[in-house]
């Protein structure tokens, strides 16, 4: 993959104020939970990671662990799936076809049969 993936140390998940359960990521524990607290959500469920990962990773980190139950346990599974596919278009699949048959070419050298005198005298009478 050319291009770098973000990584993250924090994930979890956590209700939103109008009831939406929300897979959630960040690189700092407290100010996130802050934000959190901040807007309004509740059920706010994250932890470290063990090191930083890309939100795939976490995610199936996440299931490790055992975060399946109830709407969060559901989030989860449900963003895994969604990352997965994502991840899987970028991979490239290859088939190998046969080649085309190369004719070859063979150079040919022709003998040339030497005159002797009698014979040219003879060839321009």
């Amino acid at each position: 993959m050319t291009q770098t993936e973000k990584t993250f140390t924090v994930a979890g998940t956590a209700t939103n104020p109008d009831g939406t359960v929300k897979a959630r990521f960040a690189n700092d524990l407290v100010a996130r939970i802050k934000i959190l607290n901040k807007t309004g959500c509740t059920d706010i469920n994250l932890g470290e990671l063990p090191h930083a990962m890309t939100k795939l990773e976490a995610l199936r980190y996440l299931t490790a662990q055992g975060v399946t139950e109830g709407d969060a346990g559901f989030i989860v599974a449900s963003k895994l799936a969604e990352k997965s596919k994502i991840a899987k278009k970028g991979e490239v699949k290859l088939s190998a076809t046969k080649a085309p048959k190369v004719t070859k070419t063979v150079a040919v050298k022709a003998k040339v049969a030497k005159l002797t005198a009698v014979e040219k005298t003879s060839e321009e009478a």
